[in-house]
């Protein structure tokens, strides 16, 4: 199922940095994770499915070949985290800053 069709149909995303696309990503993560915290695990499993078309979407992207270490062992951390057994142990503030820096840093770029 493609929720962000047009996002990555028309190839906007192929247009984001991989900063940029990270911020995208981590809202889709704070969002996932704020329901999960208010007990709207449908709501919550829904931006989690959201987040990991923007991860999968990222991976495709030809740009970001040479990282794709690091965003394939966040999409695996961050799966194991929301719905997994929570094997590596991260926590929700964790992801929150994670993504934070990418939005911070997304913001700079762009002069704000």
């Amino acid at each position: 199922m493609i929720i962000h069709k047009e996002t990555f149909v028309s190839g906007r995303w192929f247009k984001f940095s991989l900063v940029e696309q990270m911020a995208n990503i981590g809202t889709d993560v704070d969002r996932a994770i704020r329901y999960k915290q208010r007990g709207e695990l449908e709501a919550s499993t829904q931006a989690l499915y959201r987040a990991i078309e923007l991860i999968d979407f990222t991976v495709a992207d030809p740009k970001n070949r040479r990282r794709l270490k690091e965003v394939l062992r966040a999409r695996e951390f961050l799966l194991d985290h929301l719905i997994g057994e929570d094997q590596y142990g991260m926590t929700d503030e964790f992801w929150q800053r994670y993504f934070y820096e990418f939005n911070y840093t997304a913001a700079l770029q762009r002069g704000k």
